[in-house]
This record gives structure tokens, C-alpha cells and sequence, in this order.
């Protein structure tokens, strides 16, 4: 199976509209796979490379971020994060392999906040579709949510907002887009929320958070029509 930073250099060369971002988010992930920190108290430390490297070639905003945060008090930031759930785009980079490790060696990661994640409490950043395990199932495709902290993805009902519960079809529409097959936004009309969803079932090398900044033009619709997505992806969206 391909890994996300080869998905994110291969979709680079394929979509040139997208390259720029898709060539960071391969070094952010390659910055990442370097971040071995042995407790919370080590991240602020360990993350400094990954911090230098979105300084250097991140896009404008998130270098000066960067910038300040090299700068000092990065780690109240880390904390904020992790205690709060605030959305902080660097924190959660930084945070990313401590909560993978956390969950993969069966370590209770002690955050109080509580959001869509069972494990971890931190939001979904995106869905996928995918086609069940074994022959004759019959029950058509899975919906998967997916970590956008600790990586951890686990299956959701298909007619359910996994933001507040709403079951009801009439106020669950999806929106597509003709240039982005197996792609669509899930909205609910009761939160306005929304999660984007990958369709595996049509390309098992599709890596739902690296092809979901190929049709960022979704979100942007998505925003423009009130909906807010449920936990920002790669892109900050």
C-alpha cells in the first residue's frame, strides 16, 4: 500500500495546480516520521526541526507562525491543544506522532476534551468509503471517519452527522463536483457541519487525507454556501 508522503509527491506531479501544497504536505509528513518524542513534556523539543521546515517552505502565514513559534512558547501552545482542543494547525503537527504512538502502544492519551475520536477525543478530518471485508456482504459501502490527531479510523452509520447525531436523510445532502470523481461533502443542515468524503471502492491508492487537498474547491464551495468542516485537514481548511 502506498504510504501518504509517496501518494503526496505522485499526486504533485499529477495535479500542477495542486503541487505546491501537495509538495509540502510530503515534507511535513517526511518532518513528522523524524518526531520520536518519549513523553508530552519532549514535544516542544523534538518538533523543532518540523517547525524549521514550516518556517522555510510553508505558505506565508504558516512560516510566520512557525517563525513565532520557534521563537519561543511553542510548548503553552502544544498544552492548549492537548488540554483544550483549540485548533492550532502547528500544534497538531507537532502533537500528531506523540497521539499515533500513544494509540499504538495502547497508552490512554489523559486529554480532557471530547470530541468525535473514542480514543483521543480530537475531531475527524475526513471520511472514506470503502467496500466491506469478504465475499457477498450485500450491505453496500462502509463509512469510515478518520483521526486527525491520533490516525485512529473506525466505521459510522451512513445516514448519521458524526458531529451531532442528525439521522434524519432529508437534512443529511451530500454535494459532488464533476471534476473530483468519488469525492463529495457530507453536510448536515442541522449543525451546518460537514466532513469530506473519499470514495476508496474507485482507487484503493487514494490516501483520504492527502487526496482530499486535490479538490480543495470543495471546501471552499462548502464554505461559501455556510457549512464548516468538522476538523480542518492538511490545508488548514
Amino acid at each position: 500500500m502506498i504510504d501518504a508522503e509517496q501518494r503526496a509527491k505522485q499526486l504533485a506531479q499529477q495535479n500542477p495546480g495542486a503541487g505546491e501544497l501537495l509538495r509540502f504536505a510530503a515534507g511535513l509528513l517526511k518532518a513528522q516520521a523524524f518526531l520520536r518524542p518519549a513523553d508530552l513534556a519532549g514535544v516542544a523539543t523534538a518538533a523543532r526541526p518540523l517547525l524549521e521546515y514550516c518556517a522555510r517552505s510553508g505558505p506565508p502565514e504558516l512560516a510566520a507562525e512557525a517563525r513565532a513559534a520557534l521563537a519561543g512558547g511553542f510548548d503553552a501552545r502544544l498544552r492548549a491543544y492537548w488540554d483544550a482542543g483549540e485548533f492550532d494547525y502547528l500544534a497538531r503537527a507537532a502533537l500528531q506522532p506523540y497521539a499515533r504512538m500513544l494509540r499504538e502502544t495502547g497508552q490512554s492519551p489523559g486529554r480532557g476534551v471530547s470530541g468525535t475520536c473514542v480514543f483521543c477525543g480530537s475531531g475527524a478530518w475526513i471520511s472514506s468509503r470503502r467496500i466491506p471485508p469478504g465475499p457477498g456482504t450485500g450491505e453496500g459501502a462502509m463509512r469510515m471517519l478518520h483521526c486527525a490527531l491520533c490516525a485512529f479510523v473506525w466505521q459510522v452509520g451512513r445516514i448519521r452527522c458524526p458531529a451531532c447525531g442528525e439521522e434524519d436523510p432529508e437534512k443529511l445532502p451530500f454535494f459532488t463536483a464533476p471534476p473530483h470523481a468519488g469525492v463529495r461533502i457530507e453536510a448536515c443542515e442541522s449543525c451546518k457541519t460537514y466532513v469530506k468524503s473519499i470514495d476508496l471502492s474507485l482507487d484503493a491508492r487514494r490516501v483520504p487525507e492527502i487526496d482530499d487537498l486535490v479538490s480543495l474547491s470543495m471546501d471552499l464551495w462548502a464554505t461559501e454556501h455556510g457549512y464548516v468542516r468538522m476538523e480542518p485537514g492538511l490545508a488548514g481548511l
